[in-house]
């Protein structure tokens, strides 16, 4: 299976700040990619810093072969980086159908491709952003992000604070994405095992360094290995 991104020496960080040092790790084509560890490790952070958000101070970024280290975030994305960010970043003063058609690049996802995965965002389409609940939110952030056409979708906790019946809705749709639409993904969850059960890889960080990596498979089937690996204490009955 082709090579899709590769990240070489990553060490980045905010300003002088370094949070990063020497990351590596690769993704193939049509593959996920669990991004595992406590708070604070640096998840976000380096999901942020292929995003192009952070100041990179070494190392070597590339998506199919070409080099995005350089790159401004916007020409990222036009380069096929979708970035769903922690916070959302949704424009609250555009409507939902106004928020995907604002960044839409021509091919196979359009926003009535969204609507169909999503059809509370057919419903609400001339709502204001501001108007929409915070799984409605994470949705079109989600849609946005698949309307460019990534070849790498990037989700940062896309489950935090959801109600139940809406974790299992988006799961469901991330799964349908990555799994049967074959797009690859880059996924932060606090939910260790819901994302394991839909990715290919697992990575994770602690303290700005990776400390694991392997089949997600294996990673799930080992709760000890996945506790210890994430500082999880189990309780003895």
């Amino acid at each position: 299976m082709a090579e899709l991104l590769c990240v070489e020496g990553l060490t980045a960080g905010y300003g002088e700040a370094i949070i990063l040092h020497n990351i590596g790790l690769s993704l193939a084509q049509g593959q996920t990619l669990a991004l595992l560890g406590r708070n604070g490790t640096g998840k976000t952070t380096l999901i942020n810093t292929i995003a192009g958000a952070t100041r990179l101070h070494q190392g070597r970024i590339t998506l199919g072969g070409v080099d995005l280290h350089s790159m401004p975030s916007h020409k990222r994305a036009a380069a096929g980086v979708g970035w769903v960010p922690q916070e959302r970043a949704i424009f609250p003063s555009l409507s939902v159908w106004e928020n995907l058609t604002a960044v839409a690049r021509s091919g196979a996802w359009t926003p009535q491709r969204v609507f169909e995965m999503f059809p509370r965002l057919a419903e609400r389409q001339s709502n204001m952003g501001n108007q929409l609940s915070g799984g409605e939110q994470q949705m079109l952030a989600i849609g946005r992000a698949l309307v460019i056409n990534p070849q790498l979708l990037l989700l940062d906790e896309p489950l935090e604070g959801l109600a139940p019946i809406i974790v299992e809705e988006l799961l469901s749709a991330i799964a349908r994405i990555t799994r049967e639409e074959g797009l690859s993904a880059i996924i932060v969850e606090q939910h260790p095992q819901a994302i394991l059960a839909i990715s290919h890889q697992a990575v994770v960080l602690d303290q700005g360094h990776v400390i694991h990596s392997g089949s997600a498979q294996d990673l799930q089937a080992q709760p000890e290995l996945l506790d210890h690996l994430l500082g999880v204490s189990r309780s003895v009955a």
